[in-house]
């Protein structure tokens, strides 16, 4: 394991444990915040995720903008792999895809313009720790080279820190959205 390896790996860890009583304590309104960013994009294509372990629920948000637009969620098709986006609906069938997260049962894959991007730590620079597989990092990567694409992290407030160790292939986030607000990088 190299130095960056294991202090990202060190990183993960002090964010999971930052994080599961920042869960315990959430309500139903954690998604507010994203409801109303999303409203702002009404219509453009977008994927929110399926949340998994102690992450935070942007599912209600999601099921709003399905409404007025397609609305999608990730499917991991393979190591080293970008992410492919299905198209979700808040009555879809759904079944366990890899790492226990949900996805439908119906593969009707679409490229989003929005990505709704769940997070272990963030810092107010867009700076992003995910799980390690580098998935949204790829297809982000994937995404922007294509056109403009948005990238969300949806968070509790409480999972910023002041920096993270970072790689080259790291893609920033544009806007960061919590339960108390939304945070607009500065780059």
């Amino acid at each position: 394991m190299t130095d960056l390896a294991a202090i990202k790996d060190a990183a993960r860890k002090a964010a999971f444990a930052r994080r599961k009583p920042l869960f315990d304590a959430a309500n139903d309104a954690q998604a507010g915040y994203l409801s109303e960013v999303l409203a702002g994009y009404r219509g453009v294509p977008l994927s929110g995720f399926m949340p998994i372990r102690t992450e935070i629920d942007p599912r209600p948000a999601m099921a709003e903008a399905s409404a007025h637009g397609v609305v999608g969620v990730p499917v991991i098709v393979g190591a080293d792999q970008p992410l492919r986006f299905a198209r979700w609906t808040p009555v879809a069938a759904m079944i366990d895809g890899p790492f226990g997260a949900q996805i439908p049962l119906n593969e009707d894959f679409f490229e989003p313009e929005i990505l709704i991007v769940p997070l272990l730590a963030f810092t107010r620079n867009g700076d992003r720790l995910g799980y390690g597989g580098g998935f949204y990092d790829r297809s982000l990567a994937q995404l922007r080279a294509r056109r403009a694409t948005l990238a969300i992290g949806f968070a509790f407030a409480g999972q910023e820190v002041s920096d993270l160790p970072l790689e080259p292939t790291d893609e920033p986030l544009d806007m960061i959205v919590t339960e108390t607000g939304v945070i607009d990088v500065k780059r």
